[in-house]
């Protein structure tokens, strides 16, 4: 049997996984208030922090936001693409990507204790111009 928080994690991962956007742990208290008006935003933290640690969740670090893990890797380096206009964020994987990073970090001494790889651009359906009308 599921415990409250196991639960909460699910709601938490259902909300994430029914967008294509990012949200923010506040974006996700609103949503989930719906159904429950008393739940608070430490709940919603805790549940975000342990799916963050079990990897189902990634923490856009530039937004300040979360998004649902695609759930198509094992321990290789993602890349996070996220559209300055739409808002949706795209998981890519970058094998050489850390190689590259450990790299350069060791030509200064620099220990990283963590790796977030995040660009900010327009997605493909962003940057494609409109048709001629």
């Amino acid at each position: 049997m599921a415990t409250r928080g196991e639960r909460m994690q699910a709601h938490v991962l259902a909300v994430l996984q029914q967008n294509r956007r990012s949200l923010s742990a506040y974006d996700i208290l609103g949503a989930l208030r719906q159904s429950n008006p008393k739940l608070a935003p430490p709940t919603i933290y805790r549940a975000l922090a342990a799916l963050t640690e079990n990897g189902k969740v990634h923490r856009l670090e530039s937004l300040n936001s979360y998004v649902a893990c695609d759930g198509h890797h094992a321990d290789e380096t993602r890349v996070l693409s996220i559209c300055d206009d739409c808002g949706a964020v795209a998981e890519t994987a970058a094998p050489d990507v850390m190689n590259d990073l450990s790299k350069l970090a060791a030509t200064s001494g620099f220990v990283p204790s963590r790796h977030v790889v995040e660009m900010l651009g327009q997605c493909g359906d962003c940057a494609t111009p409109e048709a001629p009308k």
